[in-house]
């Protein structure tokens, strides 16, 4: 692979600086066989306070999971060698650490793959450090988080999964037991992305992985109850080809 120009690396926000703070002792561990990616992604990241440490292979990559304990890992697909997928689910086997996934364009087959595996997200090269940053702290944000927490919100959406209530605007709204079910699990793994074949599984059982079709119509009810326009929907967003995110707002 060539040099990839990145676009982006600007002054933080205040809003960024007082996460910088928050975020400062957080390690990174960078995975890539591109000793130019690495570097640019240690400046970026060094940048907004981050800890970074680095590995250039997938052997390396779990010997330093093991000694580093990063909070969170970037992990490029093409490793020569174990490449991503089998990293990611070596690393699955025994620590929960985020995992973000650096993928070329139109390889749907292995982001799919990647996070059938395990991995939380991922990133088309080439990408701006605004959406890497951002993904960083919605993946840490995430892990950081009991999953008992009983209140979900997101804008003007809100949900009780103590009581089970939803609510947009302030206005509750009635979900079918399979769509609240659906909103549920994509809750729970908010700001990750979940392919068609995770969601599936989750919300029907291991025989119904392939019923996409049944996935569209039930997300498409979802999307009209609760987005504001449900062709440029605000909160449950399409990955083409992969699956699902839930989009966290302030």
């Amino acid at each position: 692979m060539g040099v990839i120009a990145f676009p982006g690396l600007a002054e933080a926000s205040v809003n960024e600086q007082l996460e910088q703070r928050e975020m400062q002792k957080s390690r990174i561990l960078i995975v890539d066989d591109e000793q130019a990616i690495r570097r640019f992604l240690r400046t970026a990241l060094g940048v907004h306070g981050y800890e970074v440490f680095e590995a250039s292979t997938g052997e390396d990559a779990i010997r330093q999971v093991v000694n580093v304990r990063p909070d969170l890992i970037i992990l490029d697909l093409g490793l020569p060698g174990m490449n991503g997928i089998e990293v990611t689910k070596r690393i699955r086997e025994w620590a929960q650490t985020p995992i973000i996934i650096l993928s070329v364009q139109n390889q749907e087959s292995d982001k799919i793959a990647a996070l059938d595996a395990g991995a939380d997200d991922y990133l088309t090269k080439p990408f701006g450090v605004g959406e890497l940053t951002a993904r960083l702290r919605v993946a840490m944000r995430h892990a950081r988080q009991s999953d008992a927490e009983p209140i979900f919100s997101s804008g003007d959406l809100r949900v009780d999964l103590m009581a089970r209530v939803v609510t947009r605007a302030g206005e509750e709204v009635a979900l079918t037991p399979t769509e609240y079910d659906l909103l549920r699990v994509l809750i729970r793994h908010a700001g990750r992305v979940l392919t068609h074949q995770q969601l599936l599984k989750e919300i029907r059982g291991a025989g119904y992985q392939t019923e996409t079709h049944l996935l569209r119509v039930h997300m498409s009810n979802l999307r009209r109850k609760l987005e504001r326009d449900p062709s440029n929907p605000q909160y449950i967003l399409t990955e083409p080809g992969v699956g699902y995110r839930l989009r966290v707002e302030a």
